[in-house]
C-alpha cells in the first residue's frame, strides 16, 4: 500500500511540473537579406540563456523550466540563416533549442510581453556579418504582414524591407508565383501643404506640419512591409487641390487612399481621434459629376472601360462600384478607429460619413482620419511629439494590415500568402479561438480541414481559408 501511495505521489509530482513547465507552443521563421527572425511562442513568461558554438556553427537557447509542445511542421528555412532546428531536454528541466546556422550570424535577442491576443514570445536576431547576403543564393520567405504593438516598449524596429518583427502568422517561402503577383498599394495622403496651413493649434503647430510627419511615418512602415507598398500624395510642404489629391491616388492604382488630418473647433476642450468615410448622398453627387467629365468616365470601374456602354448601363457599373468602395471603406475604417484607441481617445466611437472631397474616388475605398484636435492644448502637445506621431502611424497601420488580413484584392501577393496560411495547434486551442484569430467562421475552419469534432491533435497543422473559404 505504501509503495502504491509513494507512486501515487511520484505521479502527482511528475504532473505538476509538467504543467508548471513553460511550453513552446509555436515557431515562427522569417528571413531578410541580413536578418533571420526566430520566434518561439511561449505560454509563460521564462528565463534563457543564449549563446554560440563553432565547427560547426549554432546558436544554443536553453529555456528554465520548459517543454516544446509544438511541431516544426510548416516552418521554412529557405534562404535563411537557419540550416536546421532540433530540440532536446536537459538537467533540471531546462529546454534546450539548437539552431544549425550558415555562417557566422550574431545572434541577439529579446522577450515581447503579452499583446493583441498573442502570449509572451522569444524573438531571436539572427544578423549576418556585413557582405553576407542569403537572398542572393536562395529565395527568402516572406511574411504575411501582422499586427505590431502600438503601446509599451517598442523592442527594435528594422524598417529595412522585408519587416520580420512580431510575427504574428506562418511564413510562406518566396515562389516563381510571386514574381507575377503585385504589391498592394496604399495612398497616402497629408492634409493642407503649402500656402494652406490648415488648423492651428494654440502654441502656433500647423496642421500641414504635423499630418505630413505623420504621413511620412506611416510611408516608413508601409516600405518595411512585404507585399505593401505606399504612393505618397503630398511628399513635402506644397499645396495640392483636392481632386488632383483622388487622382494621384488613382494614377498611382491605389488600393486604400488614407487621408490624414488634425481636427479643429472653437471649443478648445473637445479631444479625440474620428475616421470618415464617404456619405452615400456625397456618393450620388459624385457619380455625375465623374460621368459627366470624358476624360475621367474612361476607367472608372476597377479597370473596366464605360466608353462603349450606353448611359443607363454607366450609371449602374458607377453606382456598383462605389456601393462597393463604401463598403470596404467602412470595414476598413472601423478597423483602423479600433487600432487609434489603444492610442488615443476616440471622439466618434464609430466610423462616421461626410461628403469630403478626397473621398470621392469611385473605385477606390477611402478614408479620411482626423488623427485628434490640434485645437486642444494637449492634444496639440502631443501631436508635436515624433513618438507620439509614430504611435498613431502604426496604429494606422495596424488597421489597415488587419483589413487585408481577409480583404486583399486578387492578384497581390497579400491574397496568395493569405489564402497559404497555416497554424500549429498549441495546447489550449480551440476551434472557436483559432477562427477568431484569423477572422474566419468555425465551419470554414472545419471544411478545410475536414474536422468533424471539436478535439484538436496538439502539434497538428491547420489550413487557415480566406476570408471567402478558399
Amino acid at each position: 500500500m505504501k509503495r502504491i501511495l509513494a507512486l501515487l505521489l511520484l505521479l502527482l509530482l511528475v504532473s505538476a511540473a509538467s504543467q508548471a513547465a513553460t511550453q513552446v507552443e509555436e515557431v515562427r521563421l522569417a528571413a531578410a537579406s541580413d536578418t533571420t527572425r526566430v520566434v518561439f511562442h511561449l505560454s509563460a513568461s521564462s528565463t534563457y540563456k543564449l549563446f554560440s558554438l563553432p565547427n560547426p556553427n549554432r546558436v544554443v537557447i536553453d529555456i528554465t523550466d520548459a517543454r516544446f509542445a509544438t511541431s516544426l511542421a510548416g516552418v521554412d528555412f529557405t534562404g535563411s540563416a537557419v540550416k536546421a532546428l532540433r530540440t532536446g531536454p536537459r538537467d533540471g528541466g531546462v529546454l534546450r533549442i539548437v539552431l544549425e546556422v550558415n555562417g557566422k550570424p550574431k545572434p541577439k535577442s529579446f522577450i515581447l510581453q503579452p499583446s493583441d491576443g498573442q502570449g509572451y514570445r522569444l524573438v531571436v536576431d539572427l544578423e549576418l556579418p556585413s557582405g553576407v547576403n542569403l537572398a542572393q543564393a536562395a529565395p527568402s520567405p516572406l511574411p504575411v504582414p501582422a499586427v505590431v504593438p502600438v503601446s509599451g516598449a517598442e523592442p527594435r524596429v528594422n524598417l529595412a524591407p522585408p519587416s520580420v518583427e512580431n510575427l504574428a502568422e506562418p511564413s510562406p517561402a518566396a515562389n516563381a508565383a510571386d514574381e507575377a503577383l503585385r504589391d498592394l498599394v496604399i495612398a497616402i495622403d497629408a492634409g493642407h501643404g503649402g500656402v494652406d496651413p490648415g488648423a492651428i493649434g494654440p502654441r502656433g503647430t500647423q496642421e500641414k506640419d504635423v499630418v505630413l510627419a505623420i504621413s511620412r511615418q506611416l510611408e516608413s512602415l508601409i516600405r518595411a512591409e512585404p507585399g505593401m507598398r505606399a504612393v505618397m500624395v503630398r511628399g513635402g510642404d506644397y499645396f495640392v487641390r483636392l481632386r488632383d489629391r483622388v487622382n494621384k491616388a488613382r494614377d498611382g492604382k491605389a488600393d486604400l487612399l488614407i487621408s490624414i488630418h488634425a481636427d479643429a473647433v472653437s471649443e478648445g476642450s473637445a479631444k479625440g481621434s474620428s475616421v470618415y468615410v464617404l456619405s452615400r448622398r456625397g456618393a450620388s453627387s459624385e457619380a455625375a459629376r465623374w460621368l459627366a467629365e470624358k476624360e475621367n468616365a474612361s476607367d472608372l470601374v476597377g479597370g473596366v472601360s464605360l466608353d462603349d456602354k450606353d448611359g443607363v448601363l454607366k450609371s449602374v457599373l458607377l453606382d456598383l462600384s462605389q456601393t462597393a468602395s463604401i463598403e470596404a471603406s467602412l470595414t476598413a475604417g472601423s478597423q483602423v478607429l479600433r487600432y487609434l484607441k489603444e492610442v488615443n481617445q476616440l471622439h466618434r466611437h464609430r466610423v462616421e460619413q461626410a461628403g469630403f472631397v478626397v473621398l470621392k474616388a469611385p473605385d477606390i475605398p477611402s478614408m479620411l482620419v482626423e488623427t485628434a484636435f490640434i485645437s486642444n492644448p494637449e492634444e496639440e502637445r502631443k501631436l508635436s511629439s515624433a513618438a507620439h506621431q509614430r504611435q498613431l502611424a502604426l496604429a494606422i497601420l495596424n488597421g489597415v494590415k488587419e483589413y487585408f488580413r481577409t480583404h486583399a484584392p486578387p492578384g497581390t501577393k497579400l491574397a496568395l500568402w493569405n489564402s497559404s496560411r497555416q497554424h500549429v495547434v498549441a495546447r489550449g486551442d480551440t476551434l472557436s479561438g483559432i477562427a477568431d484569430r484569423y477572422g474566419i467562421s468555425i465551419a470554414q475552419l472545419r471544411v478545410s480541414n475536414k474536422i468533424s469534432g471539436d478535439r484538436l491533435p496538439v502539434g497538428g497543422v491547420l489550413r487557415i481559408p480566406s476570408s471567402n473559404g478558399t
